[in-house]
């Protein structure tokens, strides 16, 4: 979505939505658009005597219904039902917004309201968890990417838009609701209540593993990303090397995933859109000034990452900037806007697509992984012979009280202080963490390699 007076342009999050544009019949042209990347026939634009005829059309069978139909109908009802029809069948992000539906928009980008936490999309004409956001209370319930939504409540989504679904999902803070969700191996549907709050998101956070590899999670593209990365780095200006974790990211501004990408690439253009009007041709390219060339970096995806997740690990493959490793992404890669009707209704229509540095686009394709590695642990097993230093101590202490009783107690008590002292840092990743998450641990490995062929360049 794009605020268009400041050339905002909204990469992810669906029910993340901003007006712009007043509307214009030059607009109604866009309306061909269609957010699909399946084979279509060579556009030809319709002549004056086709769409005299297509008009004519659909006013010779709006007459017929209005005279003919067994019911009373009301013809401004026909007719928006007739564009809701039109805009559903362009693609699953545009639609036409009655006045009902566009005061809910208002509420929704002005006021402050529960939802759930997650980013939802329309997958081979399913609704679709892209990725609940961490922390939130879709997290907590234990909703994952993949998951599709068949019933919100007894609402069931058959034939549902996403806006549709949006507004039933968002409510007041601490009211509940049921999902029954389909997801991949379960027998059964499940059901997941969720209670809605108030969405706070900590949009990136930064540990270190091994001392020498910065970590850097980042949730979601709120307008702080490329500010709290930055200052991530120079907090560790040690690094050796860098993971940036896009996991279960559905997207979010468009302008920090340049910026995150500008970080690490000097030239070149990093996205463009493109769509039929010439004005929403543009290019978003990097600059030398602040660019870190020379960190080797690695990108963790996968089926939750979406949008401007896309467009930064995209961006970076193909400069050849870092390995991106992981599992395929989502495929969201279509610019949307809100064209105001009037005063009381509006029309959000996609616009354009989005294309990375190679010219690929990743609507409906999403981004391949260089190195393909699924969700899962890897088996830990400590050397059951060899001591570490930082284990040795502790070793010879409990070896003495085996000899000594009366120490025993005394060395129980000494150990159980030492242990009530310990506290775990959250800002490190360790080795036990590292094997119950095997893409990170991939990740790690890859990321030493390149930190070791890179000595000496």
């Amino acid at each position: 979505m794009i605020k268009k007076s400041k050339k905002l342009i909204f990469a992810g999050l669906a029910s993340t939505l901003a007006a712009a544009y007043l509307f214009t019949s030059p607009a109604l042209a866009k309306s061909n658009n269609a957010d699909t990347n399946t084979t279509k026939k060579k556009y030809q634009p319709s002549t004056a005597k086709e769409k005299l005829e297509a008009y004519i059309k659909f006013t010779q069978i709006l007459n017929v219904i209005e005279s003919q139909y067994v019911d009373d109908v009301n013809t401004t009802t026909l007719v928006d039902k007739a564009l809701k029809g039109l805009m559903a069948n362009l693609d699953a992000h545009s639609t036409f917004m009655d006045t009902k539906a566009y005061k809910d928009l208002s509420v929704q980008t002005k006021g402050e309201f529960g939802g759930l936490g997650i980013s939802i999309g329309m997958k081979d004409g399913a609704l679709t968890v892209i990725a609940p956001i961490d922390g939130t209370p879709a997290f907590r319930a234990g909703v994952k990417s993949g998951d599709i939504i068949l019933k919100i409540d007894d609402e069931a989504t058959i034939g549902m838009n996403i806006d549709e679904s949006v507004k039933l999902m968002r409510g007041k803070p601490k009211t509940s609701l049921v999902l029954t969700i389909i997801r991949k191996n379960e027998p059964k549907p499940l059901e997941i209540k969720i209670t809605r709050d108030i969405i706070k998101i900590q949009s990136v956070y930064a540990k270190t593993i091994d001392e020498s590899i910065l970590y850097l999670h980042v949730t979601s593209f709120d307008q702080k990303v490329v500010e709290g990365v930055t200052k991530a780095i120079e907090e560790n200006n040690a690094t050796k090397g860098i993971i940036l974790d896009l996991r279960n990211n559905p997207g979010g501004l468009l302008d920090q995933a340049v910026g995150l990408v500008d970080l690490f690439v000097e030239e070149g253009d990093i996205v463009s859109q493109k769509g039929k009007a010439k004005t929403e041709n543009l290019s978003y390219k990097a600059h030398k000034e602040g660019t870190d060339t020379k960190t080797p970096v690695v990108v963790l995806v996968n089926g939750g990452s979406a949008s401007a997740s896309e467009i930064v690990s995209g961006a970076l493959q193909d400069f050849n900037r870092s390995i991106v490793i992981g599992e395929k992404t989502f495929g969201k890669g279509s610019v949307q806007v809100v064209m105001p009707v009037g005063e009381a209704e509006a029309l959000k229509l996609t616009i354009a697509r989005y294309y990375l540095p190679s010219g690929r686009t990743i609507q409906a394709v999403g981004v391949t992984p260089d190195i393909i590695v699924h969700l899962g642990e890897i088996k830990y097993q400590e050397d059951p012979v060899l001591l570490k230093e930082r284990d040795l101590k502790k070793h010879l202490e409990g070896e003495l009280s085996k000899i000594d009783t009366k120490e025993k107690k005394s060395e129980n008590t000494n150990t159980s202080e030492e242990n009530n002292e310990t506290k775990v840092d959250e800002t490190i990743i360790t080795e036990k963490q590292l094997y119950k998450d095997a893409q990170l641990k991939s990740a790690v490995d890859i990321l030493k390699a390149l930190i070791i062929t890179s000595k000496g360049k």
